[in-house]
């Protein structure tokens, strides 16, 4: 399978073409989608704005049809002169697309549904018609000087030869790009990468990543179709999205960069910020050991990895902490050496000996065994007070 790709291009006709990977943030549409969360106005605008900051390239602000708030946030959005490009969803409605250009977004992105289940159950429609419809609305917005992305709905589900021929009616149609969209996350990685690799094989035209996390695997599958050749991926930040989410802006940012080894433009010391206001505004809060920006994804207990990390802290961590806005924090307890012990002490003023050390240890260990956690820096200068009065030993003898 990764014979054909290589990290920094893919081969096309024999060439090797430089690649350029751009996000495609759908946090304020999909994200908001998800059961219970509401932005409120002013928050979608500021949302839209730390976006904007990271460098993400293209942000999907919503549904103008659906009028109101929307429409109205969406308007102020295109006025805060961002450098990304304002997408706006609609479905394959002509009077969807009117809506989207009376806020005056740059780019539209039209949905539908191009699986079997989906056309005879939720649209209760035929092939024929989804392409009617598809091409009408992408002929629509290319004349209102729009760029479009055709997304197909359930496109993991779907017969490869009509996602294909839907492809390629849509890029006849005058469509920029086509947006994979495996709806309810049942793809693999391996899976993934073919069926992108058939479009890709097949058609030219730009193909965006659009993946759930229902089976856990969504950014996996993003990355596999990026292997494959897609060069858009859709993302939300903190993984929001309906039922168990969507890829994460953070967890793919960095496995570009630290996996697929793509240099990229992000602004990677705004990551943290951006997915704690996101956290707030959702009412979703970070768990400490979130992927990328969790509190506590930097911190070592373990004796072998505290060691390894203090010594370098390449042997444990492929990225630094301050690259997104963390700290790295060596945890006392139950699993601490004497490494950690002596360097902890060191950080409060406290100096000892490999031998002090040993010694403090096993009452460190029996301490968080026994508190069930680990320890704070006043328990742990007592057991290093206690053991020197149990000694008879005072802070110079030590």
């Amino acid at each position: 399978m990764y014979n054909c790709i290589q990290r920094y291009n893919y081969i096309k006709g024999g060439v090797h073409v430089k690649r350029k990977i751009r996000l495609v943030d759908t946090t304020l549409r999909d994200g908001e989608q998800t059961a219970g969360v509401v932005f409120a106005n002013e928050e979608k605008v500021y949302i839209a704005k730390l976006l904007d900051k990271v460098g993400v390239d293209q942000i999907e602000v919503g549904i103008p049809v659906m009028g109101g708030d929307e429409k109205e946030v969406i308007k102020k959005i295109v006025d805060s002169n961002l450098n990304a490009s304002i997408m706006a969803w609609n479905r394959a409605v002509i009077k969807d697309i009117k809506e989207s250009v009376d806020c005056g977004v740059d780019a539209v992105a039209i949905s539908i549904s191009t699986s079997d289940i989906h056309i005879k159950y939720k649209l209760k429609s035929s092939r024929a018609d989804v392409l009617r419809k598809m091409i009408e609305s992408v002929q629509f917005a290319k004349e209102n000087g729009l760029y479009v992305s055709v997304n197909a709905e359930d496109a993991s589900r779907s017969d490869r030869e009509f996602l294909l021929k839907f492809v390629e009616k849509a890029k006849d149609a005058g469509a920029d790009r086509i947006r994979f969209c495996d709806t309810v996350g049942t793809l693999n990685p391996i899976d993934t990468f073919n069926a992108i690799k058939m479009i890709k094989d097949n058609i030219d035209i730009d193909v965006e990543m659009h993946t759930h996390n229902d089976l856990g695997m969504a950014t996996a599958n993003a990355i596999a179709g990026v292997m494959a050749g897609a060069n858009f991926v859709g993302v939300t930040v903190n993984g929001l999205g309906e039922r168990a989410g969507n890829a994460s802006l953070e967890e793919i940012i960095m496995a570009l960069k630290c996996s697929l080894k793509f240099q990229n433009k992000y602004n990677l010391s705004e990551i943290k910020n951006l997915c704690e206001y996101v956290a707030r505004a959702s009412d979703r809060p970070l768990y400490p050991w979130k992927t990328v920006v969790g509190d506590s994804i930097f911190s070592h207990e373990s004796g072998i990895h505290a060691d390894g990390a203090l010594k370098n802290p390449k042997t444990y961590e492929i990225f630094s902490p301050e690259e997104v806005g963390l700290q790295r924090r060596i945890v006392i307890g139950k699993h601490s050496g004497t490494a950690a012990i002596k360097n902890r002490l060191s950080q409060i003023g406290i100096t000892v000996d490999n031998y002090t050390a040993s010694k403090i240890l096993s009452k460190v260990r029996a301490t968080s065994v026994s508190l069930k956690r680990a320890l704070s820096d006043r328990e742990l200068i007592s057991i290093y007070e206690d053991y020197l009065i149990e000694n008879g030993l005072d802070m110079k003898e030590a």
